[in-house]
């Protein structure tokens, strides 16, 4: 659900509508995208799914590697919501609705998108657009952001008109520039494409179907100029002569971009038996196979808890590549499900074994663990994991649980705090690291930890009241 206009209006969004040219260094935009993080995950429905987490930060990886980029440490954010779009938040940030798997055709296609968006972290479009900003008029950055939250859940429609209402006077010449922007992030987006070896045809391609959709689906539409993306004809026709520079990279299709396309499918079901309906409908049509369509279908049943019809359904679509760890961790839940839990822990444990701190694989045996009633270990597990991902939420909230339910009570409101203070919630932060404080006030060292933890709550809150 999107933000609504109170909530919006509440943020306490950092002004960094002063200062010298320290304004737009990389580390101010590293600093300032810290912050947006926090708000946007208050905001939006981020997406719990390691799988899907793992797929996209891999893909991003690679075409990093390639790209113009040289701060490689992005941070992706994935949002709940069936729309086609994505975007770039300076210092690194990366967001994609889950509904662009579901509309992309090819990885490659995905793939162009997210070239486009590092693009413009590369090329540091934020901090050049607010440079321009500020020789036109006075700087609204909470408009900005607060657009940003809207255009990562609404749409960028609603979106760009938030942040453009708040420097009607510069107007013209921001989305001037705004469109500069966007043809340099088409050009040095196709650049990289083409040098991680993908088909540089697939950015036309992918948005060709973008304003397709766009053209089907939005009935009040705002002028094309008023986009956070603008799409047109002409914009697909300059790419497509680009692309041309370029043969077409024709590949088999990738089996990972299907698993990871139905597991979108499913979550965008608006219930398990739509969801089942869609895979099954999907199945009947299909004449090779459906393996993906299977899988998005043992996915639903297992919700459903027909966990007999999940297992038929995953045996056949793990015909092709039986070890792919989106089978075993669905096979696992299965058995966890059937309070087969040593079996669960035995698979799960076993791949571990040959992928040590695979992000999925150990969510997975955490969650294993937890419904195996074995807490104590589960405890163990993903504390060590959150060492590997500290700025991961979803790893912080089932480390509370479990450390709630082994009897860690410290340890419970230390992690509760973190993730709190990952998605934004500063005053529950401060309050479980206070309950925490309490309990170990006989313990100097576990004391002063907690004390400098609560420091750095009052830090992050002054940043973002009074920077």
């Amino acid at each position: 659900m999107a933000p609504s206009t109170q909530a919006l209006d509440e943020l306490k969004i950092p002004n960094l509508g002063a200062g010298g040219a320290s304004l737009y260094s990389q580390a101010a935009e590293r600093r300032l995208g810290n912050l947006w993080l926090k708000v946007f995950r208050a905001q939006a429905p981020v997406l719990d799914d390691p799988l899907l987490y793992d797929y996209i930060e891999n893909l991003i990886f690679d075409l990093v590697v390639h790209s113009q980029l040289f701060d490689r440490g992005t941070q992706l954010v994935i949002v709940d919501n069936p729309t086609i779009n994505a975007f770039a938040v300076p210092g690194g940030i990366i967001g994609v609705h889950n509904g662009l798997l579901h509309h992309a055709q090819t990885e490659d296609e995905l793939a162009s998108v997210l070239a486009h968006e590092i693009a413009h972290i590369s090329q540091r479009h934020f901090s050049r657009r607010q440079e321009q900003a500020r020789n036109q008029s006075p700087l609204s950055v909470a408009g900005l952001i607060a657009g940003l939250v809207l255009a990562a859940t609404a749409g960028s429609d609603a979106g760009l008109a938030a942040m453009t209402a708040t420097q009607a006077a510069a107007q013209d010449s921001m989305l001037r520039y705004s469109r500069a922007n966007e043809s340099e992030a088409d050009r040095i987006g196709l650049n990289t494409l083409v040098a991680a070896g993908r088909d540089a045809h697939a950015a036309a391609d992918m948005h060709e179907r973008m304003l397709a959709a766009y053209r089907l689906y939005t009935v009040n539409r705002l002028p094309e100029f008023l986009r956070t993306h603008p799409i047109s004809e002409k914009r697909i026709a300059d790419m497509r002569n680009r692309a041309r520079k370029s043969a077409r990279v024709m590949r088999p299709a990738s089996f990972d971009f299907k698993l990871m396309q139905a597991r979108s499918r499913y979550q965008l079901a608006r219930t398990t038996t739509e969801a089942i309906q869609i895979f099954q409908r999907e199945i009947d049509q299909s004449n090779n196979g459906a393996h993906a369509s299977y899988y998005g279908l043992a996915l639903a049943y297992i919700d459903n808890n027909a966990l007999d019809d999940a297992e038929t359904a995953l045996k056949t679509a793990s015909q092709r590549q039986p070890e792919h760890i989106a089978f075993l961790i669905a096979s696992a839940k299965i058995d966890s499900e059937r309070g087969h839990h040593n079996k669960a822990l035995m698979k799960l444990r076993n791949r571990l074994a040959l992928s040590p701190g695979n992000h999925p694989l150990t969510m997975a045996y955490g969650d294993a663990l937890w419904r195996a009633e074995l807490p104590h270990i589960a405890a163990q597990v993903l504390a060590e994991h959150s060492k590997r991902r500290p700025e991961d939420p979803a790893i912080w909230y089932r480390l509370a649980e479990v450390q709630g339910l082994a009897g860690d009570i410290v340890g419970l409101h230390r992690a509760r705090a973190e993730y709190f203070i990952l998605v934004g919630a500063l005053d529950a932060a401060q309050n479980q690291l206070n309950y925490a404080l309490n309990l170990v006030k006989n313990n100097f060292t576990e004391s002063e930890l907690i004390n400098e933890r609560i420091r750095d709550v009052l830090d992050i809150r002054d940043q973002l009241e009074n920077s």
